[in-house]
């Protein structure tokens, strides 16, 4: 590499440098994203218990609730939880890719 691009570099660096210096230090988005997070695996498991309840009453016999209810519920239940798994997958494939960067 030459003086020139090593210079280059090292100006741009200064720059990036001086810029990350400047912004003001963030709060505490961590927990504002562990609370998100949490509060959708909340929602999913709501709505596989709500599928269940209505699983559990359809094959009790009970006349206020119908198979199609049941059906939906259960679809709905089972798409979230496909959702929420790749999410997890993303964030584990995240994890490992910056585990493995060089420093």
């Amino acid at each position: 590499m030459s003086d020139i691009h090593i210079n280059q570099v090292l100006a741009q660096m200064r720059t990036m440098s001086i810029e990350a210096g400047a912004k003001p230090v963030a709060g505490n988005d961590s927990g504002e994203f562990a609370a998100m997070l949490k509060d959708s695996i909340d929602a999913v498991n709501q709505t596989q218990k709500t599928a269940s309840a209505l699983s559990t009453a359809f094959e009790t016999g009970r006349s206020d609730v119908s198979l199609a209810e049941v059906m939906i519920a259960s679809q709905k239940a089972q798409v979230s939880f496909q959702a929420m798994l790749q999410v997890r997958n993303k964030l584990v494939d995240a994890y490992k890719d910056v585990m493995s960067m060089s420093m």
